[in-house]
């Protein structure tokens, strides 16, 4: 009988800890299966590594075989990254360990974990850091990408406050990299993406961010230009605790929107006042509302971060077919609003 990638792991690692899983296994569909519907992948062997030596493992295996690897943390990956045809993947989801220290305002967090995760843990202590704003969102994939969310004009990127990193390399060796030690490695993973190693795990710097006062601005779509260049205007004078992100979209059908703005098109920004002063946040969102007509709605209130972190998790589930794209612009010009 030819021997198939997911036999010759079974009998060449001995010991594996973790699950090797093939396409005859009764949960092979479910761990091939990543957050975009879009993407429709089939490897040959689906490795849930549950420590780094497994990780090394599974690489030395994919490089022995000759075969592609990819490497999935959350799964969340648009373009389907974290994951490979006729391939291996070296599936980071058992890694999920957390661990907050209040005292030095550091979260150590596992590969496999996603954002919600690591929100909850840091925020039974008061605190918090830059991780975008989707929950379901892997920690690898924004960490080692940049990490844009609804506290960076507080904190920063994601990539700002990541102060350490494990990582497995190609030949499987483990090293650990920060300022002092393997600092090129340090440089490249924040902001480089993949290709230098897989990180088994992160050290993050936290922030006292624990009640935010966030939530929705909606204004008629038609006013979208005057909406975009008040916008353009006022966010780079706002405060630093103040973030707001511009939209253009479709109001949901349903609650908490009121009925008779329910998919109505809106121009809008959606805000988050990392302070816990609901009269603060409001003079500070008052230029931008008072160069504007009065809001279909204005929403922003007091809530946990974490609540802020998931409120677009129902318009973002998995299983559908995402197609994203994006655009980096240094300003909006006039001809653009």
């Amino acid at each position: 009988m030819t021997s198939t990638p997911v036999h010759a792991a079974r009998r060449e690692l001995a010991g594996f800890n973790g699950e090797l899983i093939g396409p005859d296994d009764s949960a092979y569909h479910e761990a091939r299966t990543v957050y975009n519907a879009m993407i429709d992948r089939r490897p040959a062997l689906v490795a849930r590594c549950a420590d780094a030596d497994a990780v090394a493992r599974v690489i030395g295996f994919a490089r022995s075989h000759a075969l592609p690897l990819a490497v999935r943390g959350g799964g969340h990956h648009g373009a389907g990254l974290g994951t490979v045809d006729g391939g291996v993947v070296a599936d980071l989801s058992p890694l999920k360990d957390i661990h907050v220290d209040p005292e030095a305002r550091t979260v150590r967090v596992g590969g496999g974990c996603v954002w919600g995760e690591v929100d909850r843990a840091t925020h039974a202590h008061g605190l918090a850091t830059p991780s975008g704003i989707i929950s379901t969102t892997g920690v690898g994939g924004i960490a080692t990408g940049g990490g844009l969310g609804h506290l960076t004009r507080t904190c920063g990127l994601t990539i700002d406050n990541l102060l350490e990193a494990d990582v497995v390399l190609a030949d499987g060796s483990r090293v650990r990299a920060n300022a002092d030690d393997n600092r090129d490695l340090f440089w490249a993973i924040r902001g480089g993406g993949g290709n230098f190693g897989v990180v088994t795990s992160f050290l993050f710097r936290l922030h006292d961010v624990s009640t935010v006062i966030a939530g929705p601005t909606f204004w008629p779509v038609e006013t979208s230009a005057d909406v975009l260049a008040a916008y353009r205007d006022f966010l780079p004078r706002a405060p630093r605790e103040l973030n707001g992100f511009f939209l253009h979209g479709t109001v949901p059908p349903a609650p908490p929107f009121p009925e008779d703005i329910q998919l109505r098109k809106i121009a809008g920004v959606v805000w988050c006042h990392t302070g816990d002063d609901p009269e603060a946040a409001a003079r500070e969102m008052a230029p931008l509302l008072d160069a504007l007509p009065t809001p279909l709605l204005h929403a922003p209130s007091a809530m946990p971060h974490p609540d802020m972190q998931a409120m677009f998790d129902g318009l973002y589930p998995p299983g559908h077919q995402w197609y994203w794209r994006a655009d980096f612009v240094d300003t909006i010009p006039d001809d653009a609003v």
